[in-house]
């Protein structure tokens, strides 16, 4: 690996393959499309990226999109990440995964796999994706079972299934899953759209992290529990990707390079692109990268509280939307100037409205 000029390493490349995915969920962090965005990288763009990632120094591969199966080289680009020895994990929905595609996928090199769920019962899972798919995905999970691949269960939470984290927790337990992550919605993309249909009250997310304690407890050496907290309800914020230009970057299907998934949030933000530029000269050169690294941007309260370096004055694309600035202190902080304009939201969005579902691009 060759010597970084920049102080910070990236160890994880999350590869979002295509945008393109069969289930519409309302909550969906991919961007709100409104016309085509460019050509997907092509098998040997993408097999460089991988190679330029690992010289850079990561040590994780992240498949994801969109939904990754829908990619005929999968298989290809797992093989290429394994022989550059980096840990390979896939995030899919399992709709378009067969078990003959899954145990390719294994002697390609994967190490382990994540499936989305959106509820622990049909009626309520469909409904959430917008197509059925919840057998689709019980009949996936048994096939990794069998694979001897790690299984990790992932659902996002909102006011629709707030309420069956026990139920959740069983399902993971019968899925012989190695991993459960409850993460409450982050309200980017499809999710800012639908945060009236999507956003559940202070009461039903405080017994949401009750639930979720027992279960950690009760559980403890049989399944692990990652219970994410939700932004809107905390009195801090979380420190968004261990910092923005840290550890973690991720690669659009048609190649722009972004410090995180959501970072076109930011419109004033300029990405660059692995047609253009290499991977090593955006990570350590490009604006995009250094606009918020360390804490030299960082405005009051955040430049001089203790907690600077843990939270890193959080997420920058949530201060964007919620204070209409991304170089403001979040207003997931109760100590935000600007928190007041999230507590609007809490005290007038818990209605009741209709999923606006994703659109494909």
């Amino acid at each position: 690996m060759m010597q970084l000029q920049s102080p910070y390493r990236p160890l994880g490349l999350l590869a979002e393959l295509t945008y393109r995915c069969p289930l519409g969920c309302p909550y969906c962090s991919n961007p709100v499309f409104s016309g085509p965005q460019g050509a997907e990288l092509t098998t040997e763009e993408w097999i460089r990226v991988l190679g330029e990632g690992a010289e850079l120094g990561v040590v994780h591969a992240l498949f994801s999109g969109g939904e990754p199966v829908l990619r005929k080289d999968l298989a290809r680009l797992v093989a290429a990440a394994r022989e550059k020895d980096l840990y390979t994990n896939l995030i899919t929905s399992a709709i378009g995964l067969s078990r003959a595609k899954l145990l390719e996928l294994k002697s390609a090199g994967l190490d382990s796999i994540q499936i989305s769920f959106q509820s622990d019962e049909a009626a309520g899972a469909d409904y959430i994706a917008g197509i059925p798919a919840h057998e689709k995905k019980l009949e996936a999970a048994r096939w990794v079972r069998d694979a001897e691949l790690p299984l990790t269960v992932n659902v996002v939470l909102h006011r629709g299934n707030i309420s069956r984290i026990e139920q959740l927790v069983g399902l993971a337990v019968s899925l012989g899953a190695h991993r459960l992550e409850l993460a409450h919605t982050q309200y980017y993309g499809w999710a800012l759209r639908n945060r009236k249909a999507l956003l559940p009250s202070r009461a039903e997310v405080e017994e949401a992290g009750r639930v979720a304690e027992r279960a950690k407890t009760a559980l403890r050496g049989e399944l692990e529990i990652l219970y994410v907290r939700p932004d809107y309800f905390g009195d801090r914020p979380k420190p968004c990707m261990n910092g923005w230009g840290r550890r973690y970057l991720t690669v659009s299907p048609e190649g722009d390079v972004l410090p995180c998934p959501t970072a076109r949030e930011i419109p004033s933000l300029i990405f660059e692109n692995v047609r253009r530029r290499p991977l090593r000269d955006i990570w350590e050169r490009s604006e995009a990268f250094n606009r918020f690294r360390g804490t030299g941007w960082m405005p009051e309260p955040c430049r001089s509280c203790p907690e600077r370096e843990v939270d890193f004055g959080g997420c920058r694309c949530q201060a964007a939307i919620l204070s209409g600035d991304p170089g403001r202190t979040d207003p997931a902080c109760a100590l935000s100037p600007h928190r007041g304009n999230l507590l609007d939201i809490l005290d007038a969005e818990n209605e009741e409205a209709d999923f606006q579902y994703r659109e494909n691009p």
